[in-house]
């Protein structure tokens, strides 16, 4: 499949890079930026801004001069990292003419696939590796797309521990689904001949969900390529989707969440609206026993977070999710020498309430991660293809850590986990 032309040009739109001194700018940039209703990047919504962190976000191009000249009005500090972001999108895909066809032995987990090929992808995994891969579906999303999941591991007549992995929870981060693409061939390639992978998947299972947000995903490819969230109706406003990591039923629209429909971080109109975020609280309460671990692939930031998400608090098993976080990032950093900051999300990151990781942790699963993959800002949600294969490669090692530490018992006096 072609890729499609119907994407908006975004040519001379750009991406500033801005970083308040004090808080007297952090109230004059979040004005600013209000008026010029620019997309952020990172942080995710203008309460966020705060003094000496920077701001990324794409500005269309009828608003470029304006906002470079209200920035240096009011001395503060910026550059461009992208100056024409329509430039950058079509390096990251390459548009190539010819597409490598979907067969597993041609795909190229080097490209970014649409959902139609993900999806035929999956098919034939589970056509072509029926030991260790079944296919399913969890249920239907807002546009009754199927919402599939592949279990990886050794069929076993015994109840193993589980990994669930979720991937496109927001549509524009297609790092996520080509990761977890590359984890499924990796494990079924090296089951063969690594040790590690193959005690992994004999006493194992792993829950794999390539693209979480099927239909946000699918409209990022057709019509715009920064969308983020799920694509639902509202009744009341003309805007579309909701956030499907504040949609959770934990704190739900509290803090770090907004309750506007227009709003990139939009909580929803209840708990649990977005029938994709329904569908994965179904499953993962029906098989919570067995799941030991929960991770979220996002991108971007190279961070690696944990609970809580919604206030500043320690976890009960604080050390031994600290000590798999550690580990996963030494075992990250040991492949290309890539830092990742490690910690609670609500101090490494930024407060948010309703997220998958705080639901999961309250709802009994002890190890609960949220991957934060490449880069720090320079390509943002542009990753170029090229950067896939090192990206995914140290990442398979991060998260085969964690997978691995499950297998050993945590041994802390403090670390008594209790199912809150």
């Amino acid at each position: 499949m072609l890729r499609s032309q119907k994407i908006p040009l975004l040519v001379r739109d750009q991406v500033f890079r801005i970083t308040p001194g004090n808080d007297e700018e952090v109230q004059m940039l979040k004005t600013i930026l209000d008026n010029l209703k620019v997309d952020f990047w990172q942080p995710n919504s203008a309460s966020l801004i705060c003094q000496n962190a920077t701001v990324d976000v794409h500005v269309k191009r009828n608003n470029t001069r304006g906002l470079r000249a209200r920035l240096k009005e009011e001395h503060i500090d910026y550059r461009v990292f992208i100056s024409n972001l329509q430039k950058e999108i079509e390096k990251q895909t390459g548009y190539r003419s010819h597409r490598k066809r979907r067969s597993e032995s041609q795909y190229d987990y080097e490209v970014y696939h649409s959902l139609e090929e993900i999806q035929m992808w999956m098919f034939d995994m589970n056509r072509t590796h029926s030991n260790l891969v079944d296919m399913f579906s969890v249920g239907k999303s807002y546009e009754g797309r199927p919402l599939y999941v592949l279990r990886i591991g050794k069929r076993s007549r015994h109840q193993k521990k589980a990994v669930w992995m979720d991937c496109g929870v927001h549509a524009r981060e297609w790092i996520g689904p080509a990761f977890c693409q590359w984890f499924v061939k990796e494990a079924i390639i090296s089951y063969q001949f690594d040790s590690v992978m193959r005690r992994l998947l004999n006493q194992m299972n792993f829950y794999i969900m390539p693209v979480f947000n099927v239909d946000g995903y699918h409209f990022s490819w057709t019509t715009d390529r920064f969308w983020r969230k799920t694509r639902s109706r509202n009744h009341k406003f003309h805007c579309r989707g909701v956030d499907a990591n504040r949609n959770w039923k934990v704190k739900w629209c509290d803090e770090g969440a907004s309750s506007h429909p227009c709003d990139d971080t939009y909580c929803g109109p209840f708990p649990e609206s977005e029938p994709e975020v329904k569908a994965v609280v179904k499953f993962l309460r029906k098989h919570r026993k067995h799941v030991k671990a929960y991770i979220s692939i996002h991108a971007y930031a190279q961070m690696l977070l944990y609970p809580y998400s919604y206030k500043y608090a320690t976890i009960p098993n604080f050390s031994c999710v600290e000590s798999a976080a550690h580990n996963a990032v030494t075992a990250l950093y040991s492949a290309y020498g890539v830092r990742y900051r490690y910690g609670p999300a609500s101090t490494t990151l930024y407060v948010s309430s309703g997220s998958s990781i705080d639901w999961a942790y309250r709802n009994g699963i002890p190890y609960a991660f949220a991957f934060e993959l490449r880069d720090t800002g320079y390509f943002g949600f542009l990753l170029p293809e090229s950067l896939i294969n090192p990206t995914c490669t140290e990442t398979m090692r991060a998260v085969k850590a964690i997978a691995s530490g499950l297998l050993k018992k945590c041994e802390t006096n403090r670390d008594r986990f209790p199912y809150i």
